[in-house]
């Protein structure tokens, strides 16, 4: 197995660039996009994310689920970016279109694009370089086009991007694809924005519920990311399968958190003291014991009147 951790930039990158030779191609879209394709069987899961964070933060600094996607013997298309560029450049649609009309992905029996956030964005869109592909994106941006999504308050830095030319709108991009999973908590306001501006026939949606934005590292967290995204690429993952796996989250403490997050001692006292005294009976926690407090002394109050 590949490992790269260890190794300077320039090394990484040459141990990159040797990974693509022996087993399919490396190519530099640009100074800001790298590709790196190994070959195995006939399922290609193409992925997208951020170079700076593959290299920072996976721990064999090799692209999203490489190795998750080689062990079952899948070939892999990596896309990673070296800004919060969403994979706007015209080096990277011209990639795709190049891809598409030499006939590469033809040469495989199943296709998915796979992505989160800014990747989750890419999946969409780039989908569209191959009819029929199965999309795996979870919390994906629609666009960041202002005179579409004004209300987009975040990602300032990719504003000024082109979202109007070649794979520009995600969701027009998902209308020639197969069967497109949508993952997102639409108790966060943004995403449940931009998940409201997919539509299709070909949706599955799977609400997270308070999960955040961090859908995916949530999933990590509970244990459950590796088998709801294989079933995903293999095309079995059904609602019902999904919200079973998803029962993790009653032992994920981030979880509770985020439920939390969403109320108030002085507004839902009730509720928040039997959140509270559930989570400190399996652990401890400063800001649920304070909030314990607080909805306590708002019940006190009210008795009293």
């Amino acid at each position: 197995m590949n490992d790269l951790s260890g190794l300077d930039r320039e090394a990484w990158r040459r141990a990159l660039m040797r990974i693509g030779d022996e087993q399919g191609f490396y190519k530099e879209l640009g100074p800001q996009h790298t590709a790196l394709h190994s070959r195995g069987g006939d399922t290609l899961v193409v992925t997208f994310e951020n170079l700076d964070h593959v290299y920072d933060f996976a721990g064999d600094r090799l692209p999203w689920g490489f190795g998750f996607v080689k062990a079952r013997g899948w070939s892999i298309l990596g896309l990673m970016a070296h800004d919060w560029t969403w994979y706007r450049d015209p080096a990277v649609w011209d990639f795709f279109d190049e891809l598409r009309d030499s006939g590469f992905f033809d040469d495989f029996r199943r296709v998915v694009f796979y992505g989160a956030s800014m990747g989750g964005y890419a999946a969409a869109a780039f989908s569209a370089a191959h009819p029929g592909a199965t999309v795996v994106t979870i919390s994906p941006q629609a666009t960041l086009d202002r005179a579409v999504v004004p209300w987009e308050t975040r990602y300032r830095k990719a504003w000024d991007r082109d979202f109007q030319s070649r794979y520009g709108y995600a969701p027009d991009m998902i209308a020639s694809a197969g069967r497109v999973y949508l993952f997102h908590d639409p108790m966060a306001p943004l995403d449940a924005g931009h998940a409201r501006l997919f539509q299709g026939d070909n949706i599955l949606r799977l609400d997270c519920r308070h999960m955040g934005h961090r859908i995916a590292s949530a999933m990590q967290g509970m244990g459950i990311l590796k088998p709801v995204v294989e079933g995903a690429i293999e095309g079995t993952l059904t609602r019902a399968d999904f919200y079973r796996l998803l029962r993790a989250r009653r032992d994920f403490p981030r979880y509770w958190r985020e439920m939390l997050d969403k109320l108030s001692p002085q507004a839902r006292p009730r509720l928040t003291a039997m959140l509270c005294r559930a989570y400190l009976a399996r652990w401890r926690g400063p800001k649920f014991r304070a909030a314990l407090r607080a909805a306590e002394a708002e019940l006190e109050r009210r008795r009293a009147k």
